[in-house]
């Protein structure tokens, strides 16, 4: 479950950087879309990051590479 909130706020990011790239090409720096573009993808990024902090100290996430073990 954990993981696929993490790839759903991923997910988001983009899409919120690709409306920020949109909006800054087609307003031309006359709104305050970009900004609110930057601040969603900020928010998005912090809550990314604290989730993953709570899935390494839950132990749902770790930090071992599936590949390597064996």
């Amino acid at each position: 479950m954990l993981k696929a909130i993490i790839v759903l706020l991923l997910i988001g990011i983009l899409a919120s950087l690709a409306a920020g790239f949109v909006f800054f090409y087609k307003d031309k720096g006359r709104s305050k879309r970009v900004l609110y573009a930057l601040g969603v993808r900020v928010t998005l990024a912090v809550v990314m990051i604290v989730c993953i902090f709570f899935g390494l100290v839950t132990g749902e996430l770790t930090l071992q590479a599936p590949w390597l073990q064996g």
